[in-house]
């Protein structure tokens, strides 16, 4: 976990001089973040309110950890406050969300809604969103597991006084109460006596470094989870805009049952910002009202594997809820409303019409979305639309819905919570890729994540497979460059993808290949996946540990610049060989293409260019891998890449403040 550590004592004396912004603001530079104004509005003015309660109470040397990033996203925390139990002696910590706000009204009746001055959208009620961050933690880090009243969370708004803040309803658990909090201005005595409480008044550098140095484990994979989040949600925590999405959601349900105006959920992020999260905590919720809600979806991969794992649980024995998940396509002749909510997950893959055989929609495809629920609800990528004749987009859904006179509620995602949290990577990945505003710049490292260059498809699979063979899930990916042999031979797929005395086979195309072969669908989810190289179509929506990712010649540097060659393509969507022509945006579509392969990975990405002027371009920007000393084949090494030997990259580590703590161990890593 990365944070800015300091003490109350020193935050004062900061800002007294006037450095505390810039200091915080640097170290979250170095970092890889972006540092808004308003950011450096909340250090100003909250950071030295707190830190004077905290003195007050006798706190002057607690440790503060200061925007702490929480572990796999790149969501950061405000505060968290680290000592010791006065009694227990036992590490505990406290999670504070500082607030500016003077006051705040509740939200057109939505209860976990907050509307707040000057601010255009609603904003999740402070004391869930605080809650939220300590359920995070205890979720993410073992060493909470077994103390669950070690974290606790409070909202200090400093600005507001009782009763200008709407309260939020109790649940009546104990430990839950705890981790939603509120004090005001008004309400300093109390504080004062909660802190003293919690925390002995001598520092302890202990429980600081227990959590910045904690590894995470890695928390149950998205799918290999499906069926029992559809039965109960609780082990997907939403945060900050992914609880205002499901928010907005449920309350355009209780609309709907009062008869209200009819509304359009729109929901966007980037790879891993938690949109299937949010698609599965409202498909569990509303399940459990017993509600007429459906999934959608148009990646056949994303929904077998969904219905695979809900028909092996054994509260499904009747396999109920495998007809929860559809395709878009499959609302085509439905009638109005008929649904309370159909939540359109991978939005980016609508079509321009259904078709199912000789059957073509009369509407458009995202009309007939709109038009058969009563809440509509999208979340969607725009920057992973990988075929022509995938059409969905914020415009084309916000020009739809004003077609129908439709009110929109739209949410933008901000956190990422794959490729380590690390948002350093992400840019990376959009300027290499032509698809930002300026060109590649050298990989500058990131803690969170590793990124190298392998010298050969034969390195690649060595250091992957070393990975898969101990605790981590690896796969190898490729562009879409080599021809596809459907049918296998002698019981066996065809090795089509070759690369010199290299060779592999793609992914299986039938649902039934021959025995120890995942089928296509099941590719990214099955451990035997490793053995066959994946392409765009069963690698996007998935993710796992360790991705290596194969450069093909529709994606070559020329004189300085990635440029894409779409006659290299043997996907019949970019170029099309009988005619010799190359499809619509074939050249965006390579470039989206290659976004979504290089963003699979949770802890790291290995690349490989086919193509050597590529090749050389790509080492004066990414560090080269390297092979652990005495590994020297496949499978070689059992002991997985937790520990120190591990496949490493001589990646530059961006610099820290000398109050700054990082763990020194790669954490692992998670469309959540």
């Amino acid at each position: 976990m990365l944070a800015f550590q300091t003490n109350p004592q020193q935050i004062l004396e900061l800002a007294r001089e006037g450095e505390l912004t810039d200091r915080v603001g640097a170290h979250l530079v170095r970092a890889g973040f972006r540092v808004s104004d308003s950011e450096r509005a909340s250090w100003r003015h909250s950071l030295p309110a707190l830190a004077e309660q905290l003195v007050d109470a006798g706190l002057a040397d607690l440790d503060v950890l200061v925007e702490c990033q929480l572990p796999r996203s790149s969501r950061r925390v405000d505060v968290i406050l680290a000592g010791v139990g006065p009694s227990t002696r036992r590490p505990v910590y406290l999670v504070v969300e500082l607030k500016q706000w003077s006051w705040a009204s509740v939200y057109d009746e939505a209860e976990k809604l907050v509307r707040v001055p000057r601010l255009a959208d609603p904003q999740v009620h402070p004391a869930l969103q605080v809650e939220s961050y300590c359920s995070y933690l205890a979720d993410f880090l073992p060493m909470l597991w077994e103390w669950p009243d070690a974290v606790h969370g409070l909202v200090y708004l400093h600005n507001a006084d009782s009763g200008r803040i709407p309260d939020l309803p109790s649940e009546g658990d104990t430990t839950l109460e705890h981790r939603r909090m509120v004090f005001t201005r008004d309400r300093h005595a109390p504080l004062r006596a909660y802190l003293t409480g919690r925390f002995a008044p001598w520092r302890d550098p202990e429980a600081a470094r227990q959590l910045l140095t904690a590894p995470a484990r890695a928390s149950e994979q998205l799918l290999a989870v499906t069926a029992r989040e559809v039965d109960s949600r609780r082990h997907l925590v939403l945060l900050d805009e992914q609880r205002a999405a499901y928010e907005l959601v449920m309350r355009g349900v209780r609309w709907a049952d009062q008869g209200r105006r009819k509304r359009v959920v729109l929901v966007s992020g980037g790879p891993g910002s938690g949109k299937s999260a949010i698609a599965l905590s409202l498909l569990a919720a509303l399940a459990g009202e017993r509600r007429a809600v459906a999934h959608a979806t148009g990646s056949k991969a994303f929904k077998k594997t969904v219905q695979r794992y809900a028909r092996s649980r054994p509260f499904d024995p009747q396999q109920r809820t495998a007809s929860m998940f559809h395709y878009f396509m499959d609302f085509m002749n439905e009638p109005p409303d008929s649904l309370d909510v159909l939540i359109c997950d991978e939005a980016h893959r609508i079509r321009n019409r259904s078709t199912r055989g000789d059957r073509r929609g009369r509407k458009p495809q995202v009309q007939e979305l709109i038009e058969v629920a009563k809440v509509p609800v999208f979340l969607l990528d725009d920057d992973q639309v990988v075929r022509p004749n995938e059409v969905g987009s914020i415009a084309m859904i916000r020009g739809m819905a004003e077609r129908l006179d439709l009110e929109v509620d739209f949410v933008h995602l901000g956190a990422q919570f794959r490729s380590g949290g690390s948002p350093r990577y992400e840019r990376w990945v959009l300027h290499l890729l032509g698809l930002a505003g300026s060109g590649p710049y050298a990989w500058a490292g990131d803690d969170n994540f590793r990124l190298a260059l392998a010298d050969s498809p034969q390195q690649m699979e060595t250091l992957l497979r070393w990975a898969h063979d101990g605790a981590a899930s690896a796969r190898i990916s490729a562009g879409f460059c080599w021809p596809w042999t459907e049918k296998p031979r002698g019981g066996q797929l065809v090795p089509d993808v070759r690369i010199g005395s290299w060779s592999k086979p793609w992914n299986a195309k039938s649902e039934y290949p021959p025995r120890g072969i995942p089928a296509g669908s099941y590719w990214a989810t099955e451990s035997s996946g490793f053995e066959q190289v994946g392409c765009i179509y069963t690698a996007q929506g998935f993710e796992y540990d360790w991705s290596g990712v194969i450069l093909g010649g529709d994606l070559v540097v020329r004189n300085g610049k990635l440029v894409c060659q779409p006659s290299e393509s043997h996907d019949s969507a970019i170029f099309d060989r009988r005619r010799q022509f190359p499809g619509e945006n074939a050249e965006r579509l390579i470039r989206n293409a290659y976004k979504v392969l290089l963003t699979r990975g949770m802890r790291g990405t290995l690349i490989y260019s086919v193509d050597r002027e590529t090749q050389e371009f790509l080492a004066g920007l990414v560090p080269p891998a390297q092979v652990p000393q005495g590994l020297v084949a496949p499978g070689v090494s059992k002991t997985g890449l937790t520990g120190r030997a591990r496949p490493s990259v001589q990646d530059q580590p961006s610099g820290q403040d000398a109050r700054a703590v990082r763990s020194d161990t790669v954490p692992p890593s998670g469309d959540q």
